[in-house]
């Protein structure tokens, strides 16, 4: 039986949904992270939603995914930023 490193198809445009506190410079901040891991990566087609009560910010960023290994290392940047919460 051979072995899949990877269910996804690469290149493919790959949504990440990454949620925290709604600050002023949030947004900013995780362009700043992903165009590091994806340099083609267009800040202005990032998605924000406020929650219901306006103190967290979901930012849903469809970078043009090139590897497994890229989105892996997209992934552990994220969470290790200071300001993000949760990351899907």
């Amino acid at each position: 039986m051979a072995v899949v490193d990877s269910l996804i198809e690469f290149p493919c445009d790959f949504p990440l949904k990454i949620m925290g506190a709604n600050a002023p410079d949030f947004a900013q901040a995780i362009a700043a992270v992903v165009v590091v891991h994806a340099p083609d990566f267009d800040v202005a087609s990032i998605e924000m939603r406020p929650s219901r009560a306006g103190n967290y910010l979901s930012l849903t960023c469809t970078v043009r995914a090139t590897s497994q290994a890229q989105l892996d290392a997209l992934y552990r940047a994220l969470t290790a930023h200071p300001m993000v919460k949760v990351v899907l």
